[in-house]
């Protein structure tokens, strides 16, 4: 069950991430790839939020874990695009867009964990 649980989060995930980055590039395209950046900071957002409020807050069946971390974040976030994307712009000439890139998306997504945590009322 819990391999369907995964799947089916992952699968609703994923769509997500697409939707959301292909509507922000549509939106604000560009050399700069916000739609991963933006992916990345609202699942490091999500994840120390979700973690918090199910590891510290609630006491609900370790299923939801599965289906929202693993499962549905796991598919959400983009960590494997970005690091292509951060190489491939410094590979192409594009060294500060790349480095922007890795630097914003490491201490945003840092950020975003600590206010998800912050804002589940992390003790």
């Amino acid at each position: 069950m819990r391999y369907w649980i995964v799947f089916l989060g992952g699968g609703l995930g994923s769509l997500t991430r697409y939707v959301a980055g292909t509507a922000i590039m549509t939106r604000y395209g560009g050399l700069f790839p916000l739609g991963t950046m933006i992916i990345n900071v609202s699942g490091s957002f999500l994840i120390g939020l979700l973690m918090t409020l199910l590891t510290e807050r609630w006491h609900l069946d370790p299923i939801w874990r599965m289906a929202l971390v693993v499962g549905f974040l796991g598919g959400y976030t983009t960590f494997s695009s970005f690091e292509y994307e951060s190489y491939r712009a410094i590979r192409d000439g594009g060294q500060w867009i790349g480095l922007m890139n890795i630097a914003g998306s490491v201490l945003l997504g840092y950020i975003a964990v600590w206010a998800g945590a912050v804002f589940a009322g992390h003790r």
